[in-house]
This record gives C-alpha cells, structure tokens and sequence, in this order.
C-alpha cells in the first residue's frame, strides 16, 4: 500500500480518490475549499498545502481544469514541488497544453522526481465505476510504478510515449468525442423533425454499425433532455482550444473540430457553459427551431 496525495476534488478527482482509498492507500488531499465529507469519512487525510501534501505522499496525483491550474498547483508558493524529495512522482491527471506538460515534467526532473501525465477519458460515469481510459506520457519505470494505482482508476491504461504524449492523445479523444455529439445530435434531430420517435431511432441505431457509447450516453440525455453534467461545455471548449491552438502550431487544418468548438460557443452564448457537453444539440435545435423530443 502506498501513500499517495491527491489535489483536485471536483466531480473527476473525487470518486478517482475515493476508489484509492476503496483499494487500501493512504490518500492525503488538498483541494480548493474542504476536502468532501464522503471522502475524509473514508479515511482521507486533508493537508494545508500541496507541499504539504508532496512530504507526505510518495506519488501525488493533480487532477484540476486547466493548464494555469496545474501550473500553480505544482509550482506557486507552498505548492507540490516545494515539498518533493528525490524518487517521488508527480502524476497530472488533468487535461492541459502538451507543450507546457512537456515544461512541467522538466521542472519536476530537475527536482529528482518523475512526471507522468496521465489524463483521462470516461466523464464522472467512468471515475465513479473506476473504468477510465488513462492515457499515460513519461518513462516505462515511472509508469510501471504507477500502474497498480491506474488500476484503481481506470480500465484501458495505455503508456503512449514521453511527456506530452498522453496530453496530445487525451486532445485527439476529444476531437472524436465533440464529434461524435455533433453527429449523434443532427442525426436524432433529423429523426425527430421527420415524426419519428427519437428514443426508438436511437434504440434501432445502437444495433447497427451506427452504435458508440455517445449514442448511448449521449443520445440518451438528448431524448431525455438530461443536461445536468456530466461533463461540462466549458471544459469540452477548452480542451477543442488546445486541438486548435496545437494544429495551427503544427500546421494542420482541423475544419470539423472548429465546427464543433464554433457549436459549443453557441451554447455557452445561451447560458450553457455548464451544461453537459451533450447538450451541443440544443445549438443545432436553435438552428432548427426544433427540439428533440417537442
């Protein structure tokens, strides 16, 4: 059993704790406000500071929004780097800019100490079931270290490549994802201004070639008009932001994804930062003057 920090308790890093601590680990917390009931009455150890936190726990996990979070997190004062040693591990688990990752794991390198990010996929439905796809960046013996604790948390634990390379992959996941609502929503609407019946296409589609787990999770939420998240519209835009900004870098054209991003915009002009990510269909039904399910 190890003793391992975690900083970062919203709707992710809360059930991603509580099944550590499910596993037997020490988890020592931090996190912006207190650390949740649930969790300090399963055993957690709530520290001051994320130094506090670092001289406590030999692997230390991040798990907040974006790249200024983990930024400040690791290395403002009193922050996780200030109370490493040499051989820990730092652990991002967020989603953030693969070139500032990359800055990051250096930093913490020149402290002696490893760098892992390891974003996730699988919303507050995968953490909570412990079946995330973690997908990992950084060296095969911090990564062999680290796997029994990915297996806590997720189920498809991938080593893709050096630092960075799990960021850029968690990027490319959500390319496909904000895509794939983008479809699963044109495609019900359609049905659904037609005079179908919205939960009957989706159910005659989930046993064709057709069939995801958007169309399931998602195409459920839009029939049912679930929007509460989930997995929010503001946190979906700033993970299209860094697809962008990266494909503009590297010289790539990725028209679709700006058309997503374009649609989530909408939403978030409506009031919708919030919202669940599936709830991109209310900015195609704007269009259409039409709602599924009306």
């Amino acid at each position: 059993m190890a003793n391992i920090g975690f900083i970062g308790l919203g709707i992710m890093g809360t059930p991603m704790a509580g099944n550590l601590i499910k596993g037997g680990h020490t988890v020592f917390t931090h996190t912006r406000g207190d650390t949740p009931a649930v969790l300090v009455e399963a055993g957690a150890r709530p520290c001051a500071s994320g130094a506090e936190v670092a001289r406590q726990a030999d692997i230390v996990i991040t798990m907040v929004p974006d790249t200024p979070h983990v930024e400040d997190v690791l290395f403002s004062p009193g922050g996780v780097a200030a109370g490493l040693s040499k051989g820990k591990i730092v652990v991002d688990m967020s989603s953030i800019s693969p070139v500032a990752t990359k800055d990051f794991a250096a930093r913490i390198n020149a402290l002696g100490c490893e760098y892992l990010d390891a974003p996730v996929s699988g919303g507050e439905v995968g953490a909570k079931a412990a079946t995330l796809t973690i997908m990992v960046g950084g060296s095969q013996a911090a990564f062999d270290k680290v796997k029994p604790i990915f297996d806590l948390m997720g189920k498809n634990i991938t080593l893709v490549g050096g630092n960075g390379d799990g960021q850029i992959t968690k990027v490319a996941n959500q390319i496909i994802v904000a895509l794939n609502i983008e479809a699963v929503g044109e495609a019900l609407l359609l049905a659904a201004k037609a005079g179908a019946d919205p939960a009957k296409v989706r159910q005659a589609l989930m046993g064709g070639f057709a069939n995801s787990r958007i169309l399931e999770v998602h195409g459920e939420r839009m029939v049912k008009r679930t929007f509460d998240p989930g997995f929010r519209i503001e946190l979906h835009q700033k993970d299209l932001n860094l697809a962008l900004t990266t494909a503009r870098q590297l010289g790539v054209s990725l028209p679709n994804t700006a058309t997503a991003q374009e649609l989530f915009n909408a939403c978030s002009a409506h009031g919708g930062a919030k919202w669940d990510h599936s709830a991109m269909v209310r900015a195609l039904e704007k269009m259409a003057n039409f709602e599924i399910g009306q």
